[in-house]
């Protein structure tokens, strides 16, 4: 099998090429045959019409001798039958072997009739005329001396073929690399990237199915460089996250060796590596749990559920998160039926709510509005935290991202929350956006479709 398009391309050319050209010399010849009968028949015709005005015109041994020292002979030769088949011929034949005349076609042309045979090998060479004279009724037949042979018509078209294949390789060959030339540099880009280099310029300027293809490579090629750059990025920031925890747990292990430690400092000791422990797998259940998301293999369990009583519950559920701190919480709830994943909307509600009473100051009130439109439904949730930047609004939603790093150890947290929220979100259809300025604290606003997707 030939793999090399290159190959491929120019011999499905070749094979046109060839076919059509075969074609058109079947083709070619028929015509050619027929117009160059045609060109031959007609100065037959002129000269015999020629002989028999002769005739007409001189008395029959006078236009006897006026044909004989006729020029056009070397190229003609006539012969005149009379009725009983006996005939005198005029011209020398130089070799050539007469067309033959039979006595039925001698007797046509008596009466009057203009013949030419009907085989068209033939209808250009020979012609009979009625030939009226002093001497009674003739028949003359003209035939052409010099036809153009059948070996010099082939050999033309011969050459014509010859000739088209010729000029017809060369420019497909040509054309051929201008065809296959963005297809290599394709190749070439794909080895590049698949290298991780993904600085790759096609500069391929066609437009077409070609030029298509190269935007769409040069699309694909971006979105592939971002990816890397977003898997380095969260190579890094895991790598991060977990050395902080590690270097905690291993430090405070090597402390507990000590045989002079205090039994309370012993117990400080082991409540920190506990805690960054805990810290570790709540980090990795999130990375799981984000990595379940994005994947196509998470399916929405669908349920029909008042939107309502869930926040409720969950606001009930972290109460030790707001009580210890004295917050205090302002619900606008209005019942709302909707159909979702009733455990996922959960996640987004006790996510959101957790980082307003994390980043609220203590006795202050988190806002919870519940709306409802035609297709739609609207949560709001606002506190009177530490804010978001416009910077930051742009990237709270990824993964590792903490908007305020300064405050990143006094507030803990692995920034995979809002990552997650975003995900479960995205999967129901809905949208969520963020409102705050620095300082004047934050509102987050999920809009969720009333009927959830089935897919």
């Amino acid at each position: 099998m030939i793999r090399s398009i290159y190959t491929r391309v120019v011999l499905t050319f070749l094979a046109s090429v060839i076919g059509g050209t075969i074609i058109a010399l079947f083709v070619a010849t028929w015509v050619f045959e027929d117009k160059l009968n045609e060109n031959t028949r007609i100065p037959l015709l002129h000269f015999g019409q020629d002989i028999v005005r002769v005739y007409e015109t001189f008395p029959f041994r006078e236009a006897n001798s006026f044909v004989s020292g006729m020029k056009q002979l070397d190229s003609y030769h006539i012969r005149i039958f009379d009725e009983a088949g006996k005939f005198q011929s005029y011209g020398t034949l130089n070799g050539h072997k007469p067309v033959p005349v039979t006595m039925e076609e001698i007797k046509k042309v008596l009466a009057g009739e203009v013949y030419q045979p009907h085989n068209r090998n033939i209808s250009a060479l020979l012609l009979g005329l009625q030939l009226r004279t002093e001497d009674g009724t003739k028949a003359m037949f003209v035939e052409t001396l010099n036809p153009p042979s059948v070996t010099a018509r082939r050999n033309l078209v011969l050459n014509f073929l010859l000739y088209s294949l010729i000029a017809g390789s060369l420019l497909i060959l040509v054309a051929a690399m201008f065809l296959v030339r963005p297809i290599k540099k394709l190749t070439k880009a794909t080895r590049r990237i698949a290298a991780g280099d993904f600085n790759v310029e096609l500069n391929i300027k066609q437009t077409g199915e070609l030029g298509t293809l190269a935007r769409s490579f040069e699309e694909m090629m971006h979105d592939l460089q971002q990816l890397e750059q977003m898997r380095k990025e969260f190579v890094s920031n895991v790598s991060h996250e977990v050395q902080s925890p590690l270097t905690s747990i291993s430090g405070y292990a090597i402390a507990l060796k000590r045989v002079d430690l205090a039994e309370q400092e012993r117990n400080r000791y082991l409540d920190i590596i506990i805690a960054e422990a805990e810290r570790m797998s709540k980090m990795s259940d999130s990375l799981l749990k984000l990595s379940l998301l994005e994947s196509q293999s998470q399916q929405l369990r669908l349920t029909t559920f008042n939107l309502d009583e869930q926040i409720r519950r969950v606001i009930v559920a972290i109460q030790p998160q707001w009580s210890a701190r004295n917050i205090s919480f302002d619900l606008d709830l209005k019942p709302i039926i909707l159909l979702a994943d009733y455990d996922l909307l959960s996640q987004v509600w006790t996510n959101l709510l957790g980082n307003s009473i994390k980043f609220s100051k203590d006795n202050s009130v988190i806002n919870v509005s519940l709306k409802q439109d035609i297709n739609n439904v609207t949560v709001r949730v606002t506190d009177t935290g530490i804010g978001i930047s416009l910077e930051d609004q742009q990237r709270i939603f990824e993964r590792f991202f903490k908007a305020d790093r300064s405050h990143s150890r006094k507030y803990g947290g692995s920034g995979m929350g809002l990552a997650i929220v975003k995900q479960i979100v995205t999967l129901h259809k809905g949208d969520i956006r963020v409102e705050s300025e620095p300082g004047q604290g934050t509102t987050i606003v999920v809009t969720l479709p009333i009927i959830a997707p089935t897919e």
